[in-house]
């Protein structure tokens, strides 16, 4: 799993990748994100697959803060991202939400 980030010379956003590797997603055939970005809601943002197998999306978001975000595959299994910035409880079960930092 990867994060990448572009920020812009200018602005006040930041471009970040949100990416699954092969292994991460053996048998999965749909990934969604859900987080502080979108309310939750994992009908919002679907990870496209390429030629290489790999799950990823682009978003923009705001610079200057911390967003919890966890994948859900086949809208069934909830996933942490292995390159997260850092973890936090979640306040639902007794569980970690990735966290990335821009």
């Amino acid at each position: 799993m990867a994060l990448y980030k572009a920020y812009p010379k200018k602005g006040k956003t930041c471009k970040v990748t949100f990416e699954l590797p092969v292994e991460a997603t053996v048998g999965v055939s749909k990934v969604s994100l859900a987080g502080d970005f979108n309310n939750w809601d994992p009908s919002c943002h679907s990870l496209a697959r390429n030629k290489e197998g790999l799950f990823s999306i682009t978003l923009v978001l705001e610079q200057g803060r911390e967003y919890q975000f966890r994948y859900l595959m086949d809208e069934s299994r909830w996933e942490n991202d292995w390159a997260a910035d850092k973890y936090s409880p979640s306040q639902y079960g007794n569980c970690d939400n990735s966290v990335v930092i821009v």
